[in-house]
């Protein structure tokens, strides 16, 4: 499908909605975004391997953090094949769902590497010793910093149960009534 009739379509569907439901985010705005749905999900899916044409390698892990500058960061150990991929590739995709019916988010974006004990020590938690051993002094423990490039949201603007109620609505009188709100995240 051409680019332009993927827009006649989505224009399609959009004009169905009596209300606004697109809304790109910016700079701090789209930090603050990326820090409440990935708090919410807590956990992604991180896929590696993105720009080789092979299939992606894909693997759940959790976020240790998500800082100021909207950078995520996570706990993984040197031997890894996650690790050998970021060593040979550092794009990465990130992909979350916080719900079943909202927190929808997708992050691009560069990985880095690093066995900083001090920013270790900030992500430990003891349930890591379950894959790190020797605790935190486990000497295959890495930090990872994923620097996000680019994102795209799905949510709800007033939360699941009003999302629902809408949606209700909507099928009984026949009308597209959601609660769904989505865009670009820029600048992070």
């Amino acid at each position: 499908m051409y680019q332009s009739e993927k827009e006649n379509i989505m224009d399609s569907i959009n004009q169905q909605q009596p209300e606004e439901n697109h809304k790109d985010l910016f700079g701090r705005e789209a930090g603050q975004k990326i820090r409440e749905m990935a708090k919410s999900a807590n956990t992604c899916h991180f896929c590696t391997r993105i720009t080789t044409g092979q299939p992606l390698k894909v693997r759940p892990m959790s976020v240790q953090q998500v800082d100021n500058e909207g950078n995520f960061w996570f706990l993984s150990a040197d031997d890894s094949h996650k690790n050998a991929d970021i060593q040979a590739d550092s794009n990465v995709h990130l992909l979350f769902q916080g719900s079943a019916y909202s927190d929808f988010l997708s992050v691009y974006g560069t990985a880095t590497i690093s066995k900083d004990k001090q920013i270790i020590k900030e992500l430990w938690e003891p349930i890591l010793k379950t894959w790190f051993t020797e605790g935190i002094d486990d000497p295959r423990i890495t930090a990872i910093r994923v620097e996000a490039r680019e994102g795209y949201y799905w949510d709800n603007k007033h939360g699941n149960a009003v999302a629902f109620a809408k949606t209700l609505v909507g099928a009984m009188i026949g009308k597209t009534l959601d609660d769904s709100i989505e865009g670009k995240l820029v600048n992070p």
